[in-house]
């Protein structure tokens, strides 16, 4: 079974293309445009072991929002595509991460539907070039497009080890639930 995607989106804001491998070796070529945004997504692809190809151009003129948001929605597309039917996963996964001042908590579930609470306490109004307040975008336009669901939360006083912690854990969480461990789609449904 191969779990690769291959998508790409192109609105009058943005123009994506992305593959992914889910069991990959966290290989990445990330070019956001943003480039703190760029070093979440590769720390996401190493701790994940997902291979990650990303080519995004945006209107980051404007400001980072339609990129980030968008390279979200696409990347739980190709999540959705790649994991399949869900057979023999373990479907649930969660990780907390420290790094240094900070602590990250991420749970998930590849449930088949769609649901973000993240509780995220940034102090500045940006992280680098990243806009503190679009990382949370992020992760819901991914939950909604992936079908799955996503619980963070981050604690410290830097904003850079809040949301590096933030975006490991999520790497984790996810690597865990998608491990194939049996045969079975682990929902009294019978599908998820």
């Amino acid at each position: 079974m191969t779990r690769t995607a291959k998508v790409s989106r192109k609105t009058s804001e943005t123009d994506i293309e992305i593959e992914m491998n889910i069991d990959g070796s966290g290989k990445y070529e990330i070019d956001t445009g943003v480039n703190f945004f760029n070093h979440m997504l590769e720390s996401f692809s190493k701790h994940s072991f997902i291979d990650l190809k990303i080519k995004a151009i945006g209107d980051i003129e404007i400001d980072d929002h339609h990129t980030v948001e968008d390279v979200g929605i696409l990347l739980g597309e190709a999540f959705a595509e790649a994991i399949g039917d869900k057979k023999g996963i373990r479907r649930m996964g969660h990780a907390i991460v420290p790094m240094d001042d900070s602590v990250a908590t991420v749970a998930i579930d590849i449930s088949g539907r769609s649901y973000c609470n993240m509780k995220l306490d940034f102090k500045c109004d940006k992280i680098g070039d990243l806009s503190s307040d679009v990382v949370v975008h992020f992760f819901e336009s991914f939950a909604s497009s992936g079908k799955i669901n996503v619980y963070g939360t981050c604690e410290g006083s830097n904003d850079h080890h809040k949301c590096e912690a933030l975006f490991k854990a999520f790497a984790k969480s996810l690597y865990d639930a998608c491990k194939i461990e049996h045969d079975e789609i682990l929902s009294t449904k019978g599908v998820l």
